[in-house]
């Protein structure tokens, strides 16, 4: 057998073995996450949806001006 086919077969044996290694690897690394607690994860939440709404007001409020500037120019 030629270099290449014997490369081919390692590869498709070490397969199963990769997959295992990196679900290992996953498993290792989310143990190392620092979880928020239930009160940081409320504020977290509230801060993005405050900041979410802030941001569509403003984005109304240009859409607002502008379509009003549009009707004045061009009615």
């Amino acid at each position: 057998m030629s270099a290449s086919a014997v490369d081919k077969q390692d590869r498709k044996r070490a397969f199963p073995v990769r997959v295992l290694l990196f679900f290992r690897q996953v498993v290792e690394e989310l143990r190392k996450v620092v979880w928020p607690t239930r009160k940081e994860l409320s504020t977290y939440f509230v801060v993005v949806v405050v900041f979410i709404l802030a941001i569509m007001a403003f984005t109304g409020l240009l859409d607002a001006a502008f379509d009003w500037l549009i009707m004045r120019v061009f009615a």
